[in-house]
């Protein structure tokens, strides 16, 4: 079997008619499953187990479920996800390149891969290939729902089989994607069968293209491509290679103008001093080159010394239309050089590890609006002039932010809110989430005290079973986080616990750690704080930017 194909297109389709999905970057494939392991299939129809595991093992634990609807056929793209509507490729490619069963296995646990469904060609032996998409959809829905599996995508589920659901309004989802950096959208025609290993209008890609401008130094007469540099740290580097998109007459006055002004490299091949500037589109940067190249238009107006690294970096993540940014240029952190427009491409790029932890909860901001180094105030209020796609939740006439979108993250930023601050539940709990001791040496030249409470700590959860993680706190100390099951443990109850680990290391190690809240009062000894975590009270979130500078 091979899949059915897509077609490019420039435009959404207009008319209705049409079902719509983002479109991941990754493997394409069928799982085929007819006995208890199933056959991961590539579009060449190679098998994949090896490469994933992760998704047939999931697939052999829900076995018992699904074996009395097999021969099952699912239709779907292998991704590791960074959002809802965004995959990193180059993961995907990495693993497939791999071939040592313990580097494979290594790989999935650090970056653990899904499958995303979205159709549904097989079901109890019986062919859907014929019916229509929205039928085949229907039956991929209840299948799903029978075994408690996603029917809406979410990247944080641990679910290794995700169902992709399908739009009608097209401009909504495009918004989401631009929002988020994914690659495109997906139009299927609703009546469309499936058919395989053809290549149809009725299933069309619309890419998310991204516009890098480039200074052009290289041609290549024996293969017809021009080469694509920037500067990096004052040093020219090749990141595209391309010829198509130009046409007819374009491509001959550039290679009329290497031969004219170029030094000849060899007997094919000319090198021109950084002179002309051109954007190419590409769908992203694979860490050396520009992944799908092709030349969009001439950049006259910049100079070739404007193609820099760190442009080329703003150019492939552009912001939301929904977020009109102030002053760019400001510097937040002047002794790192790193100004507004800075701040705002890393929350973009930390965005899949950050939100998770302000998911749901109600924020307390600290902005810094003159920089870092500067004044700066507490706010839990949203702001009366705060745009309409920020959610709040009124508590004790407080009307929190809550910030579940990158749009929302985005806005703070601009704000130059600096350190984001989130309480120990969420908006829907009543009790903790999680159990986070604090760690705090006296200095920066104590940091390994905070290495032996957290070593003497995890060999006290080991004992009970327990997950924890550790992270950096401020620019001297740890935090521990424990995860806990949703609405289980009451702050009481949690308060025993983190007492007790506390008075434990201190009777163990009097002369190292300490339970003293006056700084005066402690000495060189570390400090255990577990009297933070408490109802109503905060803690910086991972990811948040103080924690990072």
């Amino acid at each position: 079997m091979k899949p059915m194909l897509l077609s490019p297109a420039i435009d959404l389709p207009p008319e209705e008619g049409w079902l719509f999905e983002t479109k991941y970057d990754g493997f394409r494939c069928l799982l085929v499953w007819e006995q208890k392991t199933p056959q991961l299939l590539s579009r060449n129809e190679k098998i994949l187990n090896k490469q994933f595991p992760e998704i047939i093992s999931f697939c052999e634990t829900i076995y018992p479920t699904i074996k009395s609807l097999l021969p099952i056929v699912l239709d779907g793209e292998l991704v590791y996800l960074l959002n809802n509507h965004h995959s990193d490729f180059k993961q995907v490619q990495l693993r497939g390149r791999m071939k040592t069963i313990s580097v494979i296995s290594k790989h999935a646990a650090s970056f653990p891969c899904h499958l995303v469904v979205f159709d549904l060609l097989k079901k109890e032996g019986t062919s859907l290939s014929n019916e229509h998409l929205l039928i085949r959809k229907k039956e991929l829905k209840t299948l799903f729902n029978s075994l408690h599996l996603p029917v809406t995508l979410n990247y944080g589920n641990n679910a290794r089989l995700q169902m992709i659901v399908s739009e009608n309004n097209s401009k909504k989802l495009w918004e989401k994607v631009q929002s988020y950096n994914g690659e495109g959208v997906i139009a299927k025609r609703e009546t469309s069968i499936w058919e395989g290993g053809r290549r149809t209008n009725n299933w069309l890609k619309i890419k998310n293209y991204r516009y890098v401008s480039v200074c052009l130094t290289k041609y290549d007469q024996k293969n017809g491509y021009f080469h694509g540099s920037i500067f990096k740290i004052d040093q020219l580097v090749d990141v595209v290679i391309f010829k198509h998109g130009l046409s007819k007459e374009e491509e001959k006055t550039l290679q009329n103008f290497f031969k004219t002004n170029g030094e000849k490299g060899s007997d094919t091949t000319w090198e021109l001093e950084p002179s002309i500037c051109v954007k190419v589109a590409c769908i992203d940067f694979d860490g050396k080159q520009l992944r799908e190249p092709h030349f969009h238009t001439f950049n006259f107006e910049i100079e070739p010394s404007e193609c820099t690294w760190e442009a080329m970096l703003r150019q492939l993540h552009p912001l939301p239309q929904s977020i009109a940014v102030t002053n760019p240029e400001k510097p937040i952190w002047p002794k790192h050089s790193i100004n507004k427009d800075d701040y705002l491409l890393y929350l973009q790029k930390v965005s899949p590890y950050l939100l998770p932890f302000l998911k749901e909860r109600l924020l307390t901001v600290i902005r810094y609006p003159h920089g870092a180094t500067d004044e700066h105030f507490y706010q839990k209020h949203r702001p009366d002039y705060a745009p309409s796609f920020i959610d709040t939740e009124l508590v004790e006439d407080i009307n929190y932010i809550v910030c579940n979108k990158i749009d929302t993250l985005l806005w703070l930023g601009n704000q130059l809110a600096l350190e984001f601050h989130i309480p120990f539940q969420t908006r829907t709990t009543a009790n903790p989430t999680e159990i986070v001791f604090d760690l705090d040496p006296p200095s920066v030249n104590e940091f390994s005290l905070a290495i032996e409470a957290a070593l003497q700590m995890k060999a006290i959860f080991d004992q009970f079973n327990l997950v924890s993680f550790v992270k950096t706190s401020g620019g001297k100390g740890l935090q521990l986080y424990i995860p806990l099951p949703e609405n289980q443990f009451s702050y009481q109850e949690t308060r025993l616990f983190t007492q007790f680990v506390c008075d434990f290391l201190c009777e163990q190690q009097p002369n190292w750690f300490t339970t003293e809240r006056l700084k005066k009062n402690r000495g060189n000894k570390l400090y255990l704080d577990y009297i933070q975590h408490d109802e109503g009270k905060t803690i910086i979130a991972p990811y948040s930017p103080a924690e990072v500078i």
